[in-house]
């Protein structure tokens, strides 16, 4: 019997299918396929699906966790961008958190929240799960 596993991929829930797709791009993913309603993305490893959805509240109360390996990079992206202000989102700056990890917070224009961050190790240097 194999239970080695693959990988795992979220649905992330879009209310505007077309303008989530530009934001993710414009975010430094890639689509290499794309339906009228659902779409792979992916940035080096990560991965995900953007699904056309309209649940009520779904977008509201999903989070994503993207570890990267340069937090500040991707917060100078993100401002270079000018993905708040172009999409009228929150992006609030990058911050050390106590779980040892170093984050910001950005929403998507449906209002699923990505915090993007960096291990910067734990109390005793190690970095954090």
């Amino acid at each position: 019997m194999n239970l080695q596993t693959v990988e795992i991929k979220a649905f992330v829930p879009a209310h505007d299918f077309a303008l989530s797709k530009q934001f993710y791009l414009d975010l430094g993913f890639s689509i290499p396929w794309s339906s009228d309603d659902l779409a792979y993305l992916h940035a080096g490893d990560a991965s995900f699906l953007l699904q056309q959805s309209n649940a009520p509240g779904h977008a509201a109360n999903f989070m994503m966790h993207l570890l990267v390996a340069d937090v500040d990079a991707w917060w100078a992206h993100v401002q270079a961008q000018r993905l708040a202000e172009r999409y009228g989102v929150r992006a609030s700056p990058p911050g050390d958190r106590p779980w040892a990890i170093r984050d910001f917070v950005l929403d998507d224009p449906s209002g699923v929240t990505w915090r993007i961050g960096q291990n910067i190790g734990g109390p005793n240097g190690s970095a954090a799960p």
